[in-house]
């Protein structure tokens, strides 16, 4: 079951000369006092508090200490086997020790990813949106989802299967019991997300249903991600927006900007409504109804989606092959006389192929098939069938509140064993979900890396990273790529802050 914790609280350092944490509201400062004084009467231990974790406050704390994996990863094991091996890390652990027929699911095997592979560093970096521990990430929740029933010491402490992020409270997350009114907990932040899921796909995929995908039903991935993106770029002004890929069926997007972290939920809710266009269940009707002239978005998303309709839909999906998937298809068309000409031609050709029928809608229109038919309605008709074979479905919920928890990425997937790694969006076509490697395949790409460059007793290598060794280089490489513009846009914003509050007499 999950369990909320919040990240050990740390100091500011010198890192990053121009960026400091943003002042405390006076409400904050309240809330912080009333803290300070129920923590003097407090005689019940935090830890006990609703399964939360307690986590010591260290003064002298640095940033390399909290995540300490640049330095000490290859020292802690020197193979993922770890036989006889001495882990370095705090707090102090045995040796790992892998069986030749370990599973993904094993909790010594999801130590050893968290010890050699979990990003720590830039996990940090991306949440904390600074080099200096802030307020951004010290009153972030996190939920850990425990195998049975500082954030890297916590993680290898706790070892859990996955673990998920929260918002950023007003408060330390662990000190809510400790506060007079209830309402002085409450979120102030967190990145806008999106959720994709290939089960909202099931009435119209061919090729798989519930948790099973393949390459084909990917692409309905595909597409949901270039129309939600570009949405987001051009419509909202978004510019830090990472895909992560779910594990198994599903795409997340978190988008980091600052404007987007602090909106509310009313905020949320709007733009989540700006994007939803399929409405309605399996057994409803007609799941698209947009007013004309269609709006912009609309318009750009059909340019985009018309090509993946024609190959990804017509050709690969052949929605229409049974005779009850094509009544679907008549219901849709607005036209009684040409739906009876339809259905005529389509009974005597039993395996008339999707996109025949697709082509043999206009064919009979043209030929008069009905003297009353509205060539304008025909062609809206035919436009919101296109949408709703292809255009996103979205898990909207997800998307309307601060305080939803998403799964963190980089972390693996309990039922497949494939890491959430990010989505570079320049090759979204080659991303291939059941390419990307599971954990057990990437402790063995450590083992085999530190047999083919064993260094001599005298010689002398540079550090590698254990990620480095593996195929989750490129992954990891892209989300410092994704870090580096959010930070340097961060300072930006704080630099142009504290620059107008000092023209201010």
């Amino acid at each position: 079951m999950p369990h909320s914790v919040s990240p050990e609280s740390s100091p500011s350092t010198s890192q990053e000369d121009s960026v400091l944490p943003d002042a405390p509201s006076p409400d904050l400062v309240e809330e912080e006092e009333q803290v300070a004084e129920n923590k003097e009467s407090l005689t019940k231990d935090i830890s006990s508090l609703d399964g939360a974790v307690k986590l010591e406050s260290k003064p002298d704390v640095k940033l390399e200490d909290l995540f300490d994996d640049d330095d000490s990863d290859d020292d802690e094991f020197p193979t993922s086997s770890a036989v006889g091996g001495k882990v370095e890390s705090s707090p102090p652990a045995e040796p790992v020790q892998l069986a030749p027929s370990a599973k993904f699911s094993d909790p010594e095997v999801m130590l050893a990813f968290y010890q050699r592979l979990f990003p720590f560093r830039y996990l940090f970096q991306w949440l904390n949106h600074s080099m200096k521990p802030s307020k951004d990430f010290a009153h972030r929740e996190f939920a850990f989802t425990l195998q049975n029933d500082a954030l890297r010491k916590d993680i290898l402490r706790l070892n859990p299967s996955r673990f998920e992020i929260g918002p950023v409270y007003s408060t330390n997350p662990r000190d809510r019991k400790l506060l007079r009114k209830s309402s002085a907990f409450r979120p102030l932040a967190k990145e806008l997300v999106f959720d994709i899921d290939l089960t909202d796909y099931d009435e119209i995929r061919t090729c798989c249903d519930k948790a099973n995908i393949c390459h084909k039903c990917w692409s309905f991935v595909t597409m949901a991600i270039k129309v939600v993106d570009v949405a987001l770029r051009e419509d909202f002004g978004f510019e830090h927006i990472m895909w992560v890929y779910s594990g198994r069926r599903g795409a997340h997007a978190w988008i980091s900007d600052k404007r987007a972290r602090e909106m509310d939920d009313a905020r949320r809710r709007a733009v989540a409504g700006y994007l939803e266009v399929i409405k309605g269940g399996s057994q409803s009707g007609k799941k698209v109804n947009v007013k004309r002239p269609l709006h912009p978005h609309l318009s750009r998303s059909l340019d985009i989606l018309k090509e993946h309709f024609q190959t990804d839909i017509l050709e690969v999906q052949d929605p229409w092959a049974s005779s009850e998937k094509t009544d679907r298809l008549l219901q849709l068309l607005p036209d009684k006389a040409l739906n009876d000409s339809l259905r005529k031609k389509w009974d005597s050709a039993p395996g008339r192929s999707s996109a025949s029928k697709w082509a043999d809608i206009d064919a009979l229109a043209k030929a008069g098939a009905s003297r009353t038919l509205d060539g304008t309605a025909l062609r809206d008709a035919k436009q919101d069938i296109v949408l709703e074979y292809t255009y996103p479905r979205l898990d909207v919920e997800v998307s309307k509140k601060q305080i939803h928890l998403l799964k963190s990425p980089f972390v693996v997937h309990p039922g497949t064993g494939r890491v959430c790694v990010p989505i570079d969006l320049k090759r979204l076509e080659k991303f291939d979900p059941l390419g990307v490697p599971t954990v057990t395949e990437l402790l063995g790409e450590i083992d085999e890396w530190d047999v083919a460059n064993k260094k001599s007793e005298d010689g002398e290598e540079k550090k590698i990273q254990d990620y480095e060794k593996t195929s989750l280089k490129p992954y990891v490489e892209y989300f410092k790529t994704h870090i580096a513009g959010l930070l340097r846009d961060e300072r930006g914003v704080k630099r142009e802050r504290e620059d107008g509050d000092a023209m201010e007499f």
